[in-house]
């Protein structure tokens, strides 16, 4: 009986054990899932949040100054890296025409040669004024299909968000003709306007610029939490290109990637960003003390968010890649493929030279200045053939220099070439004289002979 009451007695403890185990492991999983809200994409573009972006691309007056905030560390908006140093890595903005479109390319520095597109504006304008905007992210970074734009009156406000689910949300919605009035849109439409493309690459940067140690992701997450309240009231997501030439124009002729960062992707070596989770109160807390007035988020943007996560994640599965194959290398395009007129950085800002304490090797070379005020000529033995009209010889170069060194000499020599110049003269007047008067005593004998010769016929 005590052999049976203690088997019983063991079972009951295993049988419970394991249900004791089986809720931890429940609450474990919930609360991992806890840790990645909608807008987690566990991609790299999670740390450049695209509807910030849009926000400041919306406020500024021109290119440049929109590429200078997007890469100011105050803006809180650029959080990547990248080539993986640590360090946040410079956007540069790049505008490319086709027609009446301008694809404006932010393109993340890496190394000396390669670079990465980040995300691109389409910005097309129709003949009666109106603009159309959308925001692409690149598939590498985003993943497929991530495009946002501003809430335009020809779709009704959504009143069914999810499965069973009705929340009333309040949009602001705007036209394509007050698009065309934004001032960065003003800016580029002008007729003087000339096609911008930032001047600045690899180890040299703009004055303004220090990079700073990127954040973890849960600490970025958590200052743009209470921002997705003004977000999604604003911009939403879209399901498709508005502008019929993304795939001919910009993804088979000016997108660039680099092989690097989508290895990186694969090996998941860009996930020690999402490993502290308890830096988001950190992020909040910023936030708050930032803007303690500013509206925070409901449950309305998390209904939101849900949804368009999802319309994001049905897009993905169900559209193919873009036709066409994409720039096989990360490489600087836009000194070979455009032929237009480009905008380099105003002489106001002056260049610097950034060197981080990770990479000492990159502060070997030196920022060539827009605005320098000298200029220096060096001719290479590959292009001796250019350089023979220009070049002198070392020879004469040297004659110079001693010449220089000796005045005294060079006035002597000087005059005594002169002197020797005057005689020369002298002797050439001389015996031109002599042969001027040999040839007309000739010339008066024969005369004479003539004249004796005419008359001893006459006689």
């Amino acid at each position: 009986m005590k052999r049976q009451f203690f088997q019983k007695l063991t079972t009951m403890k295993k049988s419970i054990i394991t249900s004791i185990l089986a809720v931890l492991v429940a609450f474990g999983t919930t609360g991992l899932a806890q840790d990645y809200p909608d807008e987690y994409l566990g991609l790299p573009g999670d740390n450049l949040n695209l509807y910030a972006v849009l926000k400041l691309f919306q406020e500024s007056e021109t290119l440049e100054g929109f590429e200078r905030s997007l890469n100011d560390e105050n803006s809180k908006i650029n959080n990547l890296d990248l080539n993986g140093d640590n360090y946040v890595d410079y956007l540069t903005v790049n505008d490319y025409v086709d027609g009446d479109v301008h694809t404006i390319v932010l393109r993340a520095v890496l190394n000396k040669e390669e670079y990465q597109d980040v995300a691109v504006f389409t910005v097309q304008k129709f003949p009666e004024g109106s603009v159309q905007i959308q925001l692409v992210g690149d598939e590498a970074l985003y993943g497929k299909n991530y495009i946002i734009e501003p809430y335009y009156e020809e779709t009704p406000n959504p009143g069914y968000v999810g499965k069973n689910t009705t929340v009333n949300v309040t949009v602001v919605r705007t036209t394509p003709y007050q698009v065309a009035a934004w001032p960065v849109i003003r800016f580029i439409y002008m007729p003087r306007y000339v096609v911008w493309r930032s001047s600045w690459y690899w180890g040299y940067y703009p004055q303004y610029w220090r990079p700073w140690r990127s954040y973890y992701w849960h600490y970025y997450y958590g200052y743009h939490y209470n921002w997705y309240h003004y977000y999604y009231r604003h911009y939403r997501y879209w399901h498709h290109y508005r502008y019929p030439g993304y795939n001919n124009f910009y993804y088979t002729k000016v997108r660039v990637y680099s092989p690097k960062v989508i290895i990186n992707i694969n090996e998941g070596n860009y996930k020690t960003t999402y490993s502290r989770p308890d830096r988001r109160r950190d992020g909040e807390a910023l936030y708050t003390k930032l803007y303690p007035s500013q509206s925070r988020r409901t449950a309305e943007d998390n209904v939101l968010a849900r949804q368009m996560n999802e319309e994001r994640r049905l897009a993905s599965e169900t559209t193919r890649r873009p036709t066409g194959t994409s720039t096989d290398n990360a490489r600087r395009p836009e000194q070979a493929k455009s032929t237009e007129t480009t905008r380099r950085a105003t002489n106001a800002t002056t260049t610097r030279t950034v060197t981080r304490p990770e990479q000492a090797k990159s502060s070997e070379t030196t920022r060539r200045s827009t605005d320098a005020t000298t200029t220096r000529t060096v001719t290479r033995p590959q292009q001796a053939t250019k350089s023979e009209t220009t070049r002198r010889s070392t020879q004469s170069v040297s004659n110079r220099a001693s010449s220089r060194s000796e005045p005294a000499k060079r006035t002597q020599s000087s005059r005594s070439s002169r002197s020797s110049e005057t005689k020369a003269s002298k002797s050439t007047t001389r015996s031109s004289s002599r042969k001027a008067t040999t040839s007309s005593g000739r010339s008066t004998s024969r005369k004479e002979k003539s004249d004796d010769n005419k008359s001893t016929r006459r006689r």
